[in-house]
């Protein structure tokens, strides 16, 4: 048998990226399929797992920026930052565990 070509982590962020927009109306289903397969598509747990924040770490840093730049002090920057961290972490925990199991199978 050939050996199954490894995915990547923008591979399976895009992955999930597109089919949580098309499966939203699937409120935690949705996110989970989505990162089952995204997690596949990753190839490795690390990889899948790493996809599945990068959405929450680049939310984080665009309110990072977002914050200290409308206030001009970066303390309130970061507190905003964290809060919306925190925030799409837990919005995205079916997202994670889809992506832990299907990176897990992979």
């Amino acid at each position: 048998m050939p050996e199954r070509q490894k995915g990547d982590v923008l591979t399976g962020f895009l992955w999930m990226f597109f089919l949580s927009l098309l499966l939203f109306w699937l409120p935690v289903i949705g996110s989970f399929i989505a990162g089952f397969v995204g997690g596949r598509k990753a190839g490795e747990l690390g990889s899948a797992i790493l996809a599945a924040l990068l959405p929450a770490i680049i939310i984080g840093a665009f309110f990072f920026f977002l914050g200290g730049s409308l206030t001009g002090l970066p303390l309130i920057g970061v507190l905003v930052a964290s809060g919306a961290f925190v925030i799409a972490l837990f919005a995205s925990l079916p997202l994670i565990l889809g992506a832990i199991i299907g990176g897990a199978t992979a």
